[in-house]
């Protein structure tokens, strides 16, 4: 339900914010709009850019804003929340994975013109969301053994080379209720922005104001992906396809899609290390803090050097990961890059059998043992795996879309700027 009311003109000196949209019992307010509208506006001067009316972006805005706050109204529901110690944590890992410090990301935000206590926010929010997300699609994501064998006798045809595609995406949506003028219309808008690429018009541009798809406000932009991992409508569309072709319009339940080939590249398939590790974690909490969770851990590494426990009865008592608690801890055999960055690092500092000094991650505080290394020479059960993973990112990613407008469809949104 969307709907638009007049409102009085209040005097600018009077106005500090105002609310710009209701949704269920949450609301936007103006300066979140200016605020994103003003971030876009800079990632494209960086980028040299161009970008479409100031109404598009604002459009494109409050729908983002719209989906974020949901989200973020089903967090709060759920109970979903984010510590500052696990959101600091979180940033180091920000910081790590850029190669710099911690004070260079601070000056980085502070150049971009943001506050860092704003950046902080921006942070937990997207981790506050990603959790409702992960709550609430996965369990939307059925995958049979026939789909995962389909793809691994696909992956065997195909040999080592993997084709990846970076593409971009445009969406004219078409609602549920869409009536066949409606298809029409959308079909019609769909070929116009077909000429309009054609004729030189910039994809990212015409992304911004006109695409209700996901990435609408990064022009686009769907990052890299493996051929078997994105939409299969998708996936048939673009195979054999060169860069810089455009394909479309592709129609789907959600309505008519143009694709761009931005790039292509093949990826090497190569033997990978494998560890097998055991933890036990234990979370700060209300009644303990950061601080006494650490001392256990250190503790319990004392009397394991000693002899004097057993780890596996410890992770068994004490430890808060439900899925390898009940197996004293251990893990199984994984490539370590599934891991948190800390949990991955104190894991390649390891030898056999040595114990990890506790380790600090997003989840809590980690005692890790490494229990061996292999080298893995890509089995029918690792290409089982890896088919798998593939499916799973492709329908989780769907089913996300499809829960977004699901949710955004059931809201009451109500838009108070008739200028909106």
């Amino acid at each position: 339900m969307f709907t638009v009311l007049n409102v009085a003109h209040v005097s600018a000196k009077e106005l500090l914010d105002k609310v710009a949209v209701i949704i269920d019992q949450g609301v936007i307010l103006e300066s979140e709009i200016g605020a994103l509208v003003k971030d876009v506006k800079t990632g494209a001067e960086a980028q040299n850019q161009t970008l479409p009316s100031d109404a598009a972006l604002r459009r494109q805005a409050i729908e983002r804003l719209i989906l974020e706050n949901l989200q973020m109204q089903m967090a709060e529901r759920m109970g979903i929340q984010i510590s500052d110690p696990q959101l600091d944590q979180t940033i180091q890992n920000i910081a790590a994975q850029q190669n710099i410090s911690l004070m260079q990301l601070r000056q980085q935000v502070a150049a971009q013109g943001l506050a860092y206590e704003v950046y902080r926010e921006q942070v937990r929010k997207e981790l506050i969301t990603g959790e409702v997300r992960r709550a609430n699609v996965r369990r939307r994501v059925y995958i049979t053994e026939q789909e995962v064998d389909t793809l691994v006798d696909i992956i065997n045809q195909q040999g080592d080379q993997q084709a990846e595609y970076q593409l971009s995406h445009i969406l004219v949506e078409i609602s549920g209720q869409a009536t066949e003028e409606d298809v029409n219309e959308a079909r019609d808008r769909s070929e116009k922005i077909l000429d309009l690429l054609a004729n030189g018009s910039d994809f990212k541009r015409l992304a911004i104001a006109a695409s209700s798809g996901a990435k609408a406000l990064e022009g686009g932009d769907m990052g890299w992906m493996n051929i078997n991992s994105m939409p299969t409508l998708f996936a048939e569309a673009v195979n054999g396809k060169k860069k810089d072709e455009i394909i479309g319009p592709i129609r789907s339940g959600a309505g008519f899609h143009i694709l761009k080939i931005a790039d292509t590249r093949g990826i090497e398939v190569v033997e990978v290390e494998e560890v097998n590790a055991r933890h036990i974690l234990i979370p700060p909490s209300i009644i303990l803090s950061d601080t006494k969770a650490e001392q256990m851990l250190t503790e319990f590494r004392a009397q394991l050097i000693e002899g004097e426990a057993d780890f596996a009865e410890l992770a068994k008592e004490y430890s808060k990961d439900p899925g390898s608690a009940l197996r004293g801890g251990v893990l199984g055999w994984n490539d370590p890059n599934i891991y948190v960055p800390e949990f991955k690092e104190a894991l390649a500092k390891l030898d056999k059998d040595d114990y990890s000094m506790p380790v600090r991650s997003q989840h809590g505080w980690h005692l890790i043992q490494l229990i061996d290394r292999r080298i893995d020479d890509a089995t029918e059960k690792r290409k089982a795996d890896r088919a798998y993973q593939l499916i799973f990112n492709r329908k989780f990613q769907e089913e996300t879309d499809a829960w977004l407008r699901e949710m955004r469809d059931e809201a009451y949104i109500e838009v108070l700027d008739e200028n909106a």
